[in-house]
């Protein structure tokens, strides 16, 4: 990203005044898709292209709000209950919401911000954003109180409270959480993580724009969770005996003796995320990453 020219288009629309500039990462996941929200295994890792925004505070109530990319203007309260019908804005106002739960301060400001992760490629453009503006609130009403995964947690509230979307943690941890040169294995149940260092030596990770747009809200993904839970459900009906509250704690065992209960849709679901989480497994394995930095 640009800082110069994000910061010329904060100066034309704020009175010709600067502020702080943030910025945060957007992600790919090299595997272990639908399992974060099943309390599984993903192993994601930041990119170089992400959300930038430059902030000022504006002695106001009120948070004004332009997205350069889609040349939009938002205006919203600090405490308006109801936040802005915009989607992009409902992001960050679902950011100063969860913020100002967590004891942070939020007072008004000025902010403009722009991009470089393609919207709605699969590179939560979304998480990136919600992580940044979580980084900036900290920083300019919170004194650094708040820790990188209430941030995470704040950005996953935000999908939840305010844009529809019932997601796991791997998007708002992976930009959070991101570090140069390396992979990350996260448990999204114990929220323990590893750190793989990833150079591959003759190999390129390639990432290709499909130019087909997706927003999870108002898609199948929410359908997914259902189906995942109703397994669980079910599973623990029949198993009573058994401790568990995702399908990550599942047995292929359990799976079956419910297969014929749940339907078939339900059953492929939960079948690909139990499959998912062995894969991830096993390529953590296979890269025989060597000495890595494990973090609580």
């Amino acid at each position: 990203m640009d800082i110069e020219f994000v910061r010329s288009r904060f100066i034309k629309h704020f009175d010709g005044k600067t502020g702080n500039i943030y910025q945060s990462p957007g992600r790919i996941n090299l595997i272990g898709e639908h399992t974060d929200y099943n309390g599984g295994f993903v192993f994601p890792g930041a990119v170089d292209k992400g959300i930038m925004a430059e902030l000022r505070p504006n002695g106001t109530n009120t948070i004004m709000c332009y997205s350069i990319d889609l040349k939009d203007r938002v205006e919203f309260k600090v405490d308006d209950p109801k936040g802005p019908r915009a989607s992009w804005a409902r992001y960050i106002y679902g950011v100063v919401q969860e913020m100002r739960k967590l004891g942070v301060d939020v007072k008004g400001f000025n902010t403009a911000f722009a991009g470089d992760v393609p919207l709605g490629a699969g590179m939560s453009s979304s998480a990136a954003l919600e992580s940044c503006f979580a980084f900036a609130l900290n920083d300019l009403f919170g004194d650094n109180k708040v820790s990188k995964w209430d941030m995470v947690l704040a950005g996953q509230a935000t999908e939840h409270n305010y844009c529809g979307v019932n997601c796991g943690i791997m998007d708002q941890f992976a930009s959070v959480f991101g570090k140069e040169g390396c992979l990350m294995r996260l448990d999204c149940n114990s929220r323990e993580f590893e750190y793989f260092p990833f150079r591959p030596v003759g190999y390129k990770l390639v990432l290709l724009n499909s130019c087909v747009k997706h927003e999870l809200a108002g898609s199948p993904y929410n359908d997914r969770r259902n189906s995942c839970e109703n397994v669980v459900k079910h599973i623990a009906a029949k198993h009573p005996e058994s401790k568990f509250d995702t399908l990550r704690d599942c047995t292929w065992e359990q799976l079956e003796d419910v297969k014929a209960e749940v339907g078939e849709e339900d059953y492929k679901r939960a079948h690909f995320v139990l499959g998912e989480k062995d894969r991830v497994l096993a390529v953590c394995d296979a890269l025989n990453a060597g000495d890595y930095e494990t973090v609580g």
